[in-house]
């Protein structure tokens, strides 16, 4: 089965908002063994929307639409392709009881237009929408499939995790079962990733590897096939273990994993806490860690110490290490580091002091960032950064790094 992702709405032409919710379908079809051939985004205009119907259906067996089932006039999605079908748009009972239940609620007189989100193509399956109003639609016609989605992502996704996609599924030849895994990578350029498994990329046939970078993070994405789920599973475990054989010293987790995740499973698991003192991260990795279920087993607190007046006052940095080697220094990053374990006593504190950017600062240039670990017991270490990019990212990359250091240090002081 092919397939083409249209996403309707204007705000998308015009840059207002963008359009991840191609991604996630993307992502998801791919999964499901269904080639994405093509995106396409138009605007609120039923004349240019039908011709990008006409368009897709040249290439595509299913053709899902995001955005334009809302209540005010420009939203025209099902009203376009209803005319284009030869279609009626009917009342769908149940999605009618919940918008008016919705607005009972909220005590709040429903408007005529809102009971527009309850119409549906005539014929089609209905798709409920748990997070939000209008409903979506699966119909077949003639020799293609139509999907409409809501616009909205947290209306979207979940839809069709829970209805669409089992609704496309039931009309595809599943003779062969489709398994994906995900290998998330961090330390490691997208370049050099791929040139170290190009062997493994090149020869590739089932299992396929397909590479992917954000974020300062790679991604391997293993997809087999086989007749037989636990052999298209060994598949991808075999695959993997060739990748790994090259770069696994750089694998941090799988799937919908993050780094900030595995870092907090790796300080549960050892009994490990931990405290904080940022300074140019000013309280984003503690932030990160508290934004993780459970984890106030292991953050004990943390200090943003952003000027030198704090670092002095707050966590005790000696004002000789700041007058002598600055705040951007390895000597300040140690000194936060051990002194915010100490005085929060925890098993390990990390600190993080640099210049994000865009300016240089005590003559260090704008990326030049020192990480600072001390775990009790052993020496404080720090770590070096020169990171290129603005101001914001490098806080950001600064955040991951702290994880991937703190999980090696934890791992090289178990003795693992």
């Amino acid at each position: 089965m092919n397939a083409e992702i249209i996403a309707v709405g204007s705000e998308l032409l015009l840059g207002q908002i963008v359009n991840t919710n191609a991604k996630f379908l993307s992502t998801s079809l791919a999964e499901m063994g269904v080639n994405v051939f093509h995106h396409t985004v138009v605007g609120d205009n039923p004349q240019r929307l039908k011709k990008t119907i006409e368009i897709a259906e040249k290439r595509a067996d299913l053709i899902i639409f995001t955005g334009g089932l809302g209540p005010t006039k420009d939203d025209l999605t099902k009203e376009t392709i209803a005319n284009h079908l030869g279609k009626k748009l009917v009342t769908d009972q149940d999605a009618l009881t919940s918008i008016e239940a919705y607005f009972h609620k909220v005590n709040r007189q429903m408007t005529e237009n809102n009971k527009k989100q309850a119409l549906v193509l005539e014929g089609a399956t209905v798709l409920p929408n748990e997070f939000g109003m209008a409903p979506g639609m699966f119909i077949q016609n003639q020799n293609h499939f139509y999907m409409l989605l809501p616009g909205p992502p947290f209306e979207m996704e979940p839809m069709f995790s829970k209805y669409g996609r089992r609704a496309i599924l039931k009309k595809m030849d599943k003779r062969e079962h489709i398994e994906s895994r995900v290998m998330r990578f961090f330390g490691i350029g997208e370049a050099q990733l791929e040139t170290e498994i190009e062997s493994i990329i090149v020869g590739q046939s089932n299992p396929t590897v397909a590479p992917y970078a954000s974020d300062g993070e790679c991604t391997l994405r293993i997809t087999a096939k086989h007749e037989s789920s636990a052999e298209a599973l060994k598949m991808i475990e075999e695959m993997e273990k060739s990748i790994k054989e090259r770069v696994g010293e750089f694998c941090y987790g799988y799937d919908e994993t993050t780094l900030m995740a595995e870092t907090v499973k790796t300080l549960k698991n050892a009994g490990l806490t931990i405290a904080t003192a940022e300074s140019l991260t000013a309280g984003m990795f503690a932030a990160e860690m508290a934004s993780i279920s459970g984890v106030s087993a292991i953050l004990k607190g943390g200090v943003v110490c952003y000027s030198n007046e704090a670092k002095e006052k707050l966590v005790k940095v000696k004002k000789e290490t700041l007058d002598k080697y600055g705040a951007v220094s390895k000597e300040c990053a140690a000194e936060l580091a051990e002194n915010i374990r100490v005085i929060l006593d925890s098993d390990i504190g990390i600190s993080f002091t640099g210049v994000a950017g865009p300016d240089s600062l005590e003559g260090k240039e704008a990326g030049t960032i020192w990480i600072g670990i001390s775990v009790k017991h052993h020496p404080v270490k720090t770590f070096l950064l020169s990171l290129a990019s603005n101001r914001n990212s490098n806080r950001l990359r600064t955040v991951k790094y702290g994880c991937h250091y703190l999980m090696r240090e934890i791992g090289l002081n178990s003795g693992n």
